[in-house]
């Protein structure tokens, strides 16, 4: 959807002229979000703002959806692009509604299709229309008014969506719930986005691809999880962190480490059943379910040993469970909440599906950075 190739933008000071952007090469998928990362003047906000030509390249080619950016009119070609910036930019005296309906307005839409889109985009972002259509921006808190930012820049459906530090002078706790709702709203919509960031926790969380400058030039443009595990040099290392493998918790989800072929029981089995099946798997413990397959408790083999009577009278309860769809910071997290080395995981219907391990996590993310001619397969 959107492909730089060869960008260069040079800027003629009295000092002499400064490259803020020197040969950028990149693709972003259709659908994809592309995080640009990198110390301030690395060139990251110039690259973003000549994709709508807000500042014209110097040279190198941009092309958006297969066309030529340089063959349409600058005007025309932003009102076909969104575009969000950290100060928001609502006009102060216009409603909510109004400032929504801006765009396709000047696109030429009649006024009822025009509101009927600014409620449609509230009710996405989760602000009830009813409530907010008719406030002024002054009535709105911060992260309402970033919100309804995003909300204006998707008005006229646009296929690319640019955004400058959109969730930076957000408060952190307002950030994590406003992050959450572009994600959810991006999973629908599936915008082409690319925003610039100075934060590499916000890029592992938001990004397909991740692009990082220095001094215009685009270090390494990868995957988060290659990025992270996979540095093309010291400055990307540094500038990642030197606590990357837990950065990386976040991209994972606990399936992927899940250990599925686990034996398990139910409260009526006596607790030689449970001890041999335990055995058989040289397993430590072993998960009780109930007669619809969700866990109840587990049982621990030492507390077997010499007894008799069933499960249900020797175990104990589970101080946890993590579903599938979580990411492993969240598993690891509550491992370290219930100091317990394992947890029980469930599907979206509450059942048992397996377990996940402090051993297979580390396992799992030690598999990526092995050689991979030396990976077992």
């Amino acid at each position: 959807m959107i492909r730089l190739e060869n960008l260069t933008k040079a800027f003629d000071t009295p000092a002499g002229t400064v490259i803020a952007a020197d040969r950028i090469n990149l693709d972003v998928a259709d659908g994809e979000i592309c995080v640009l990362l990198g110390p301030s003047g690395c060139g990251k906000t110039t690259t973003l703002k000549m994709i709508n030509r807000l500042i014209e390249p110097t040279s190198g080619k941009i092309y958006i959806d297969g066309k030529d950016t340089d063959r349409q009119d600058p005007v025309e070609l932003r009102r076909t692009i969104g575009y969000v910036i950290q100060q928001i930019g609502l006009f102060p005296n216009m409603t909510v509604e109004e400032n929504i309906c801006v765009v396709p307005k000047l696109l030429g839409w009649d006024l009822v299709k025009a509101r009927a889109r600014a409620s449609e985009l509230l009710a996405t972002i989760n602000l009830e229309p009813a409530l907010f259509l008719k406030r002024y921006p002054k009535e709105l808190s911060g992260g309402q008014q970033q919100r309804v930012g995003v909300a204006r820049a998707l008005a006229a459906d646009p296929p690319v969506l640019l955004m400058d530090e959109p969730f930076g002078a957000i408060d952190p706790i307002n950030r994590e719930v406003i992050q959450d709702e572009f994600l959810k709203m991006h999973h629908r919509l599936k915008k082409t986005v690319m925003f610039v960031s100075h934060d590499i926790d916000e890029a592992v969380k938001m990004a397909d691809k991740v692009a990082i400058f220095r001094a215009g030039k685009l270090e390494q443009f990868d995957s988060p999880d290659n990025i992270l595990a996979h540095p093309v040099n010291d400055f990307i290392a540094d500038f990642v962190g030197t606590d990357r493998t837990l950065k990386r918790l976040r991209l994972v989800k606990v399936e992927s480490a899940l250990h599925s072929a686990m034996p398990r029981v139910i409260p009526e089995d006596d607790l030689e059943r449970a001890t041999t099946l335990m055995n058989e798997h040289d397993h430590e413990f072993i998960v009780m379910v109930d007669a619809g397959g969700r866990p109840q408790g587990y049982v621990r083999r030492d507390a077997c040993r010499g007894q008799q009577g069933t499960v249900g009278e020797y175990g104990t309860r589970l101080p946890a469970t993590v579903s599938l769809d979580e990411d492993l910071r969240a598993a690891v997290s509550k491992m370290f909440m219930y100091d317990v080395p394992w947890l029980t995981c469930v599907d979206r219907d509450g059942l048992f599906a397996g377990v996940v391990t402090q051993r297979g996590i580390t396992r799992l993310l030690g598999e990526t950075y092995r050689d991979p001619a030396q990976r077992v397969v």
